[in-house]
Parts: structure tokens; C-alpha cells; sequence
């Protein structure tokens, strides 16, 4: 039987967190004989895995022929922001049952994108199963060395300056690298309706009224559910005053949540005046995206431990908890 003609000009487009479109060019003469391909998928860092080394021996995906280009999805557990190589054959399977193969084509790499809108309304989903009850607090705080807040009053202008956020929380998050902000808790303790004591992130706090950051000109939006592979979960909210640059960067990538309605914070008003809710059952981690004046808030130390343990810094998700996760990726 006539040899076939090696694949090329490899062309990957629509491109997601968990699948992708693939097409190539072959010779006219084998549009009608092959029968099937054979794709080879690997991440970028073990590119030299898994190849052929028998032309007779199929890898990774053997799919029927069908019209170029095709959409990969489902055949592996492809992971969002991942850099990966793929090279293809094609093949006939004979009367035997045996193929004939070409060669393999040009390797050709891609990366795969962040979690949509839609996946990350399913940990949206996720996260809001385990939320709790809703309690009362009135200030958004932030901890940290008293170096950063001499930096800050010092060399910024007297204000907290976004940063950009690390590759914590799920590895899809489009926030990652990507979202400027500054970080505050709200979460308080149970018994006494206050900010706890103790941090992982340092001896000195910000404390700020509620209403500076949140209010009825802010949106809100969901970014991210994880957990450190422990029995407590985190979530990711993001603040933007509306019309703003980081709201504008939200708009389009993160679920939008009512602010009086939704199940990890609220601010709605009560005898004319606003009131703040935070899920009892998760770790909030918030997202500003604007500078903050510290002359709108307070700062002192607090008296208790520094909790290195629970320090979320470049913090990786555990893929393995069905809590948190889903099935497009980690």
C-alpha cells in the first residue's frame, strides 16, 4: 500500500481552559484513506514522553477520521494556564487490523486559557454549598509588617498601593498575575463579633469602616473557591468601585453578585442605614482594586500569634478535594 504523506502546518485555535481546535494539511491522496489519527499530547516540561517508538504502536488519543479541524475536549484532563506540545499522524487500519501510519508531523506548542465565566459560576456553586450563615461585622482589615505601613506612609503617599495578585487559589483563576489589588479580611470570630487576634501575616493592622470599601457603588464579584488541603475552604471576592479599571477587568472574566443578595457578602440597608454580612463557614479573602488612604482607617498591633500556617502567599490548591474542585481542571 502506498505510504501516507506526513502531516503538516499544524494550526491550533479555540483555545479554553480544557479544550482546543486542531487542524493540519495532507496530501489530497490521503483525504479518502486515512482512517483515523493519532494525536500526542504533552505538557510542555515532559515534551520528550511518550512518542512513538514503534510505528505500529498508537499513543495517546487514537481518533476516527473526521473533518479538520476537530475539537479536542474530554480525552485528557487538560489543566487551565498549562503550556503544552502536540504532534499528530495519521493512519489506516487495514484488514488485519494493523495501521500504516505517516510520520509525524511538526510539534507544535499552545497554552491553554483560564477558567470562563461558567466554570467559575460552578465554584461559585461549590463554594456557596458549604457558606454557612451569615454574620455581622463592620470592618474590612488588613494585616502585615509595620515595615509595609512605614513604606506606605512614607513612600506612597500615605495610601495602600494595589499589587498584583500571586498564582494562589485555583491554578485557572483569570485574577492570577493578572488583577491589581489590595487584600483585606472581614472575617470575624464567632464568640466575639470581632476581627480575631492572631495572623499569618503580621502584628500590625489596617482597620477600615465597611462602608469605605463597600457600598452600593461597588460591585462585587465571585474569583475563586480553594482550599491548602485542609478541612477549611477560602474564597476570593473582588471589590471595584464601578466604572473602575479593575471593575472593567472584572466585567467581562468573573460572575457579577448582587450586593444585598448572595451568599458570602452582603451590604444592604436596614432602618437607613448599611449593614454587612460575611459567610460564617469560609476564609474571604477580598480583593480591592483601588488605592487605599490610610487616613480612613485606623492602625495598631493586635496582641495575638502570628499563624505562619495559614498564610495563603503563593498558596497551591489541593486538586484532589472534591469540595473545590471541578472537572475542567485544577
Amino acid at each position: 500500500m502506498e505510504l501516507l504523506s506526513t502531516p503538516h502546518s499544524i494550526e491550533i485555535n479555540n483555545i479554553t481552559c480544557d479544550s482546543f481546535r486542531i487542524s493540519w494539511a495532507m496530501e489530497d491522496s490521503d483525504l479518502e484513506r486515512v482512517t483515523h489519527y493519532f494525536i500526542d499530547l504533552n505538557k510542555k516540561e515532559n515534551k520528550n514522553s511518550n512518542k512513538f517508538k514503534h510505528r505500529d504502536v498508537p499513543t495517546k488519543l487514537v481518533a476516527k477520521a473526521v473533518a479538520l479541524p476537530m475539537t479536542v475536549r474530554g480525552h485528557w484532563f487538560l489543566s487551565p494556564r498549562t503550556e503544552y506540545s502536540v504532534a499528530v499522524q495519521t493512519a489506516v487500519k487495514q484488514s488485519d487490523g494493523e495501521y500504516l501510519v505517516s510520520g509525524w508531523s511538526e510539534t507544535v506548542e499552545f497554552c491553554t486559557g483560564d477558567y470562563a465565566k461558567e466554570h467559575l459560576a460552578q465554584l461559585q456553586e461549590k463554594a456557596e454549598q458549604i457558606a454557612g450563615r451569615m454574620l455581622r461585622f463592620s470592618v474590612f482589615y488588613r494585616n502585615h509588617h509595620k515595615e509595609y505601613f512605614q513604606h506606605a506612609r512614607t513612600q506612597c503617599g500615605n495610601m495602600l498601593q494595589p499589587y498584583l495578585k500571586d498564582n494562589s487559589g485555583s491554578h485557572g483563576s483569570p485574577t492570577s498575575g493578572m488583577l491589581h489589588g489590595v487584600f483585606f479580611s472581614c472575617n470575624t470570630e464567632f464568640n466575639t463579633g470581632q476581627p480575631p487576634q492572631d495572623s499569618p501575616y503580621g502584628r500590625w493592622r489596617f482597620q477600615i469602616p465597611a462602608q469605605r470599601l463597600f457600598n452600593p457603588s461597588t460591585n462585587l464579584y465571585f474569583a475563586d473557591f480553594y482550599c491548602m488541603y485542609t478541612a477549611y475552604h477560602y474564597a476570593i471576592l473582588v471589590l471595584a468601585p464601578k466604572g473602575s479599571l479593575g471593575d472593567r477587568f472584572c466585567r467581562d472574566r468573573l460572575p457579577l453578585l448582587d450586593i444585598a443578595c448572595n451568599k458570602f457578602l452582603t451590604c444592604s440597608v436596614e432602618g437607613g442605614e448599611l449593614v454587612f454580612r460575611h459567610a460564617q463557614d469560609l476564609i474571604l479573602e477580598i480583593i480591592y482594586t483601588e488605592p487605599v488612604d490610610l487616613s480612613l482607617g485606623t492602625l495598631g498591633e493586635i496582641s495575638g500569634h502570628q499563624l505562619m500556617s495559614l498564610s495563603t502567599a503563593d498558596a497551591k490548591k489541593d486538586p484532589s478535594c472534591k469540595t473545590c474542585n471541578i472537572s475542567v481542571g485544577r
